[in-house]
């Protein structure tokens, strides 16, 4: 009798043994959060000059998982194409001068972390001094984008964009602006962020035209539904407006007269 007593114990001491190495070995897993971008979109996010991926967004979305300890995926997209990516699952979020106004509806977005105003940039010998110079003109603009939206919005700047003799598409602002400098177009509207990081170190060559197309905000748009991504996001930003970097990163990137998060 004492005999299977002690088989028994001896049992159960390896089962236990055997559960505490099993229960060990069993590692959680570091979430992976991937952001989509267009990597053409400076300075929000683009390739620097050593090929790596960068940019004000970029910057904020590793602080934002240092804070989370998660693991970041940098996942370049194609602009038009990021709702096809984002419902997918091919990413989790879309974090890259994401503009919320007239998408109020169809994403889960965070909190509202930079104003914008959609602008149009033109050569500055080229007469064109208001809005109204654009009549007659060709004007380029990205596909996709919130300056594209708001030009073919019945209620947002169409009337204008029906003046125009072009609206020119094009797949990024870094060939929209070639083609402004070569003379293929006569103006290009887009976001003001990325407009004045385009003209800075181009000297006098570009100006911003006073009127402005309208006035926006960015956030991080998340698919519907997906709550808990988002407000875990929002936490960090705003953990990161309290402790400066944020701040310390729009100063970086030449953003920070248009930043308007709440800590």
């Amino acid at each position: 009798m004492k005999l299977k007593k002690r088989i028994i114990c001896g049992l159960l001491a390896v089962g236990t043994v055997a559960a505490l190495l099993t229960g060990c070995g069993k590692k959680e897993e570091t979430k992976t959060f991937t952001v989509g971008f267009d990597a053409e979109y400076p300075p929000y996010g683009y390739m620097d000059e050593n090929g790596e991926y960068t940019g004000f967004d970029l910057e904020l979305a590793e602080e934002v998982c240092k804070i989370n300890g998660w693991e970041l995926k940098k996942q370049p997209i194609a602009w038009d194409n990021k709702d096809n990516e984002l419902n997918s699952g091919s990413i989790d979020c879309i974090w890259n001068g994401f503009t919320i106004n007239g998408r109020e509806d169809d994403y889960e977005w965070s909190v509202p972390y930079v104003d914008n105003s959609q602008v149009i940039v033109v050569k500055s010998d080229a007469g064109i001094n208001s809005l109204s110079d654009l009549s007659d003109k060709v004007v380029g603009v990205q596909a996709a984008s919130a300056a594209l939206e708001l030009l073919s919005d019945e209620e947002g700047q169409k009337d204008l964009a029906d003046t125009f003799k072009k609206l020119q598409e094009f797949a990024d602002y870094n060939t929209a602006f070639i083609e402004l400098q070569a003379g293929s177009v006569d103006a290009v509207a887009m976001d003001i962020g990325v407009a004045q990081y385009q003209i800075s170190g181009r000297g006098d060559e570009f100006i911003i035209l006073d009127e402005h197309l309208n006035s926006e905000q960015y956030g991080v748009g998340f698919k519907l539904g997906n709550t808990d991504t988002r407000d875990k996001v929002n936490s960090a930003l705003k953990e990161l407006k309290s402790n400066g970097k944020f701040d310390e990163l729009a100063e970086k990137y030449g953003l920070s007269d248009m930043t308007c998060l709440e800590p």
